[in-house]
């Protein structure tokens, strides 16, 4: 990757500018860091181009300052000029840890007070910036996807508000529905799968998986779920298995119909690694009753893979049912706010996707095509050839 500008025929769009909305620091200063290594070690001509001004700097990141008022209003100012930018806005609308006050209290912000600061600093750049991509790892409202009843379509409207302030591109991952990016047809809307950068986490903790159908299977825990579980079945060349929920729509239960239990679709686990693969863990009920009911089929390991784990409820569920043997491993990405408690739990594997991120940033910069970032199948499979687990065809 340190010669990546010698596969471009293009010059960027504009010089980079990155901006770390509150909480996002970490995995920013990450990105800032793989840019300008490769930008600096590359032998590419174009970096010779008279209009490559500010190609090369010691970091793109961009300085904001978002205040608060003693009512709990805000603003954003940005604190260097974005004109003719390219701008990529990183944010993380679940990151709970930060704080405001308000009227003397102490208030942690919600998802609600993070897109809106997004919005003041879309709304500070005042149209100057060339461009305005804002990546979002969890989407903001993506489970409020679709409308049953008299209720409110809030992805849909977050995603319009973006595009009519002028953002070009939004960039997601694993989203809940890609499908919300009918909201927005005429904008760049981009769900990049975490499944490549899963499996790989994968390989390197358990060294001694065997990824085959005698050996492995992929669960589904839903199914809505079920179509990101068949592209790592196909891939992989497992079976597949599904959860299907039985709810009771007698009752709502925090805005949903209680669920009663779930049904088991799928071949013989016994004796079988098995990996559930999720977008998210929110309480993490629904996943630990799944894995209670692989183990009393008699699978061996129960390997968790979900992108992003919010862990709402706490992490004691978890713990308990890691010592009772429920479950091996969990896997969930770096992209979203995670606990220093978290981190430190034996059974917990953070996977990293700053590299991934940076990648995609330098890509877009040059306005080259991002599909093989979106389409991991022939990255998976020489992964595999790499690594021993599949020999080439």
């Amino acid at each position: 990757m340190a010669d990546v500008l010698t596969r471009f025929n293009s010059l960027p769009c504009g010089p980079i500018g990155i901006i770390a909305m509150k909480g996002c620091e970490e995995i920013v200063n990450k990105i800032d860091k793989y840019l300008v290594k490769w930008r600096t070690e590359s032998t590419s001509e174009l970096k010779n181009e008279i209009d490559l001004k500010g190609y090369i700097r010691d970091s793109y990141q961009i300085p904001v300052y978002l205040p608060r008022f003693g009512s709990g209003e805000a603003k954003g100012v940005i604190q260097c000029s974005v004109r003719g930018m390219d701008l990529y806005i990183i944010c993380d609308c679940f990151n709970y840890s930060v704080t405001y006050k308000m009227y003397g209290q102490e208030v942690p912000m919600s998802p609600d007070d993070h897109f809106a600061d997004l919005k003041r600093v879309i709304a500070a750049a005042g149209g100057h910036a060339k461009r305005i991509t804002v990546v979002m790892p969890m989407l903001y409202e993506g489970r409020q996807h679709k409308r049953s009843g008299r209720e409110s379509l809030d992805c849909a409207l977050a995603l319009q508000e973006l595009a009519t302030m002028g953002v070009e591109n939004i960039i997601t991952f694993d989203a809940h529905d890609p499908r919300v990016s009918n909201a927005i047809p005429l904008k760049s809307f981009e769900n990049v799968r975490t499944n490549y950068q899963m499996i790989k986490a994968l390989i390197r903790e358990v060294p001694d998986i065997k990824i085959d159908k005698e050996h492995l299977t992929i669960i589904s825990p839903d199914e809505g779920g079920l179509g990101r579980c068949i592209f790592y079945a196909n891939v992989l060349g497992l079976e597949l298995g599904m959860f299907y929920k039985r709810r009771d729509y007698s009752q709502i239960v925090d805005g949903r119909n209680k669920i009663i239990s779930h049904e088991y679709l799928g071949s013989d686990l016994a004796g079988k690694d098995v990996i559930i693969v999720d977008d998210m863990i929110s309480s993490g009920d629904s996943m630990i009753d799944v894995a209670k009911q692989l183990k009393a089929r008699n699978a061996n390991r129960v390997f968790i893979c979900s992108a992003f784990g919010l862990f709402c409820n706490g992490l004691e569920t978890f713990d308990k049912a890691y010592e009772e043997g429920l479950f091996t491993k969990c896997f969930t990405t770096n992209t979203i706010y995670r606990t220093d408690e978290l981190k430190q739990r034996e059974w917990y594997c953070e996977v990293d996707m700053s590299k991934f991120i940076s990648y995609i940033v330098e890509v877009l910069n040059h306005d080259a095509s991002i599909e093989s970032f979106i389409i991991t199948k022939d990255r998976i499979e020489n992964l595999l050839v790499r690594k021993g687990y599949k020999t080439e065809e």
